[in-house]
């Protein structure tokens, strides 16, 4: 998920699980969303009712006859934390806009441990008649033939991000459509060594330009680049996509959606294992005593390791993954800025991310978005993407303030306050980390992305 695309600060394929030697300090506080609103808006925030978000309805969902050798798939890489499922990966196919956009998931799971999530590409069907490929995923069989059920030729495959957990796909699946152009994000680099697209079979790629009209689909998709100073061991690179004839948003983890239930492409196996008392519940049970009970395959039980996925990967280490129900509820049915974007990432460039929603939410008219992970495509407009960063306006302050603020925009910011919530408890692995990679120097505490206006 989106936590795994966070490792501008941490090796992108880390695991999730808490780990007891870390430092951390039992003080810290949640860092609060304080009301500001009176900064220079280059976005006009008008609305015409009050601010809500859903999951959009789908119109058609396609699995396969579940035959799994079209399933089987080795990946090689990842050192030293390869992502898994590593031998078998299922791939259900689900129309998002009739006859336009098509999402393909596959369960991921992350390094070693019992936490998974899903992974999306996105399709869309150009008015030439061929399709262009958002983010690829793993090119199983199974995976193949739900594409060319579509019976159009595969012409761009676009890679919207560094991440490692989009990149690793890139080079297999181009070498099933060679006939395809590779496009990729600008400031390529990986860790722990900084290796060259060609490493990951990634060859001829040209690089993606922030709003560049001579990209071959320009008239019917647009793109803006957020290129963030080197704030760790690397940049934070991502593409947001505009697809203008269904007014489509496509982010790859600047925003997600988590939904209540468990994505169909997460096997009951992997929510199982999670449902398990092991060590990360004890270490995270506030010292209740954690019973050895067997699990049993119930849908409660399958809802319980969901949910201690979910905080999991939000948080790395959650305040109680024993009764995750509370915290759960407070992280789902909602469009937010992951935890751990936001404070390893975002919190650190906050002038060049403002500067890049802004541009989002003033030149597209977007009525759906489209993440890389949980749930899509998301009923959600400019308002709902604008109040998900409203932790922006608390991080940037006085370096706004000149115009008066209006209804809307303060509407704005106590929505983005509410969306941007994140319990305090939850926050405190998350936050001692931040602390003690600046602590170190690994990271810095914030760089500026731009001159103050």
């Amino acid at each position: 998920m989106a936590a795994a695309a966070i490792a501008v600060h941490l090796p992108k394929h880390a695991s999730f699980l808490p780990n007891p030697k870390l430092p951390l300090n039992q003080n810290s506080s949640f860092l609060g969303v304080s009301l500001k609103i009176g900064r220079p808006m280059s976005v006009n925030r008008k609305m015409k009712g009050p601010v809500t978000v859903s999951a959009a309805s789908t119109s058609k969902t396609v699995v396969t006859d579940g035959d799994r050798s079209k399933q089987f798939y080795i990946n090689f890489t990842g050192f030293p934390f390869p992502l898994g499922p590593f031998l078998n990966r299922r791939t259900i196919r689900t129309e998002a806009v009739k006859g336009s956009i098509w999402m393909f998931e596959q369960e991921q799971a992350l390094g070693f441990s019992s936490v998974s999530t899903n992974i999306r590409m996105t399709v869309i069907k150009l008015k030439s008649g061929g399709l262009w490929v958002h983010a690829p995923i793993a090119p199983t069989k199974e995976c193949i033939q739900l594409i060319e059920e579509l019976g159009a030729p595969v012409e761009y495959i676009v890679l919207p991000t560094f991440a490692y957990e989009h990149k690793i796909f890139v080079g297999p699946f181009s070498r099933k459509f060679p006939k395809a152009q590779v496009w990729v994000a600008p400031r390529q680099w990986s860790w722990p060594l900084n290796l060259p697209l060609e490493f990951f079979g990634i060859f001829r790629a040209k690089t993606i330009k922030d709003g560049d009209l001579s990209t071959p689909w320009a008239d019917e998709i647009e793109q803006k680049v957020l290129s963030s100073p080197e704030v760790g061991i690397g940049p934070y690179v991502e593409v947001a996509f505009y697809h203008k004839r269904s007014r489509t948003l496509l982010v790859t983890d600047a925003v997600i959606f988590v939904p209540r239930k468990p994505p169909s492409s997460i096997s009951s196996e992997s929510l199982l294992a999670s449902a398990k008392n092991g060590l990360a519940v004890k270490i995270l049970s506030k010292g209740k005593q954690v019973p050895n009970d067997p699990v049993v395959d119930t849908p409660n039980t399958r809802q319980k390791g969901w949910e201690r996925m979910v905080l999991q990967i939000l948080f790395l280490g959650p305040s109680n993954l024993l009764e995750p129900n509370a915290s759960f509820a407070q992280m789902s049915q909602k469009l937010i800025v992951s935890p751990i974007v936001k404070t390893l990432v975002f919190s650190k460039v906050p002038e060049k991310v403002r500067d890049w929603i802004d541009e989002i939410a003033s030149d597209w008219r977007f009525k759906r978005i489209i993440p890389a992970h949980f749930e899509a495509p998301v009923n959600a407009g400019r308002s709902e993407f604008l109040a998900a960063f409203g932790f922006l306006d608390d991080l940037l302050g006085e370096r706004y303030v000149n115009r008066p603020p209006s209804l809307s925009i303060l509407f704005t910011s106590l929505m983005g306050k509410a969306a941007s919530y994140f319990p305090p408890d939850d926050m405190r692995t998350l936050s001692s980390l931040d602390q003690f990679l600046v602590s170190v120097g690994a990271v810095k505490k914030t760089v500026s992305g731009r001159k103050r206006r």
